[in-house]
């Protein structure tokens, strides 16, 4: 079944304050046969500001070409300065956790769990591979079941809270007062273990948004813990290349379900819901009529030097899969 949305947190666990009607959400692209697979959990990035869907749909359905059995996780974000704190730490793990409670009835094997993230989603997968164990869960029938991916794939990651940082994710993530506390236990290279699963990181050496030392200080971090990794880094490239592909560059980005708690926002501002002025929820619609399927339109030259690059960066699906088939015999 692809398509098949399911809220993960039921009335009275969830209370973000500015989701305004928003639960967060998996999506699901499962095989219509009985065959066990292995699963593949989608986390966009955007910032922790938005849900991409360029890292949704797409990412989902190269995976399920590769043969397994993936959702897409629409994850709490905040646009207009609530901070989050652990809200999409918890997202993630009660996803995990209800994942495998129900891997039956999802067709997965439940100790194939590969987490894949972009960008500030790539810090969140990060997020839950250091922290797994800090993160319980209120329902009982969740409790007990372990949060911690089996792999995890890491997009130009947003990792560090340090000198490499994007400043914004963290500002989204933690408000812009966060003490220094706060800053570290989100600063991801700090808090690598032995117990971290194995992990794939891949990043262009010219990303001008996510600088490319984020991927390099986790890629240290592991070694030195001796952590199993995979660490790639392209010669060039733009930040947010997703999939890379031909459809990724033309903008067809597919369904944009990830951007459902954006779309609760609007209708909240347009309705007096908010602190905000009506006029505001016109600014952001005009924010999001490209980040939806349609796309970035690109000046021809810097389109014609990234069509360039997709038979380099586009290799990374393949490699990520044969890698985890390594790691994971998958």
């Amino acid at each position: 079944m692809i398509g098949l949305r399911s809220e993960i947190w039921k009335e009275g666990e969830y209370s973000y304050p500015a989701a305004y009607g928003f639960t967060p959400i998996i999506v699901s692209y499962v095989h219509e046969d009985e065959d066990i697979r292995p699963c593949m959990l989608i986390v966009p990035g955007g910032g922790y500001r938005y849900v991409s869907s360029s890292e949704g749909d797409p990412a989902a359905r190269t995976f399920y070409a590769a043969g397994y059995n993936v959702f897409v996780l629409a994850y709490t974000v905040n646009y207009l300065d609530e901070p989050l704190k652990l809200q999409p730490l918890m997202d993630i793990a009660r996803a995990v956790r209800i994942l495998r409670y129900h891997a039956g009835v999802c067709h997965i094997d439940p100790s194939r769990l590969v987490v894949c993230g972009f960008s500030a989603g790539a810090h969140l997968c990060a997020s839950l591979c250091v922290h797994y164990t800090d993160i319980s869960d209120p329902d009982p029938k969740y409790a007990s079941i372990s949060a911690r991916p089996d792999a995890a794939i890491l997009a130009y990651p947003v990792i560090t809270s340090g000198k490499y940082a994007h400043r914004d994710s963290f500002t989204a993530l933690l408000g812009k007062d966060a003490d220094e506390k706060e800053l570290e236990y989100m600063s991801l290279e700090k808090h690598v273990t032995d117990d971290m699963p194995p992990c794939f990181l891949w990043q262009t050496a010219t990303d001008d948004s996510v600088p490319v030392e984020n991927s390099y200080l986790f890629a240290m971090a592991c070694r030195k813990a001796g952590v199993p990794f995979a660490h790639h880094v392209f010669s060039d490239g733009v930040h947010g290349m997703s999939v890379a592909t031909e459809e990724w560059l033309e903008g067809c980005y597919g369904a944009s379900y990830t951007l459902e708690q954006i779309d609760r926002l609007i209708l909240a501002i347009e309705q007096g819901k908010t602190p905000w002025p009506k006029e505001t929820a016109d600014k952001i619609r005009n924010d999001f009529s490209r980040k939806r399927d349609g796309g970035k339109k690109w000046d021809p030259e810097i389109k014609a030097w990234l069509k360039g690059l997709l038979d380099e960066v586009g290799m990374w699906p393949e490699m990520a899969e044969k890698w985890l088939q390594g790691e994971l015999n998958l």
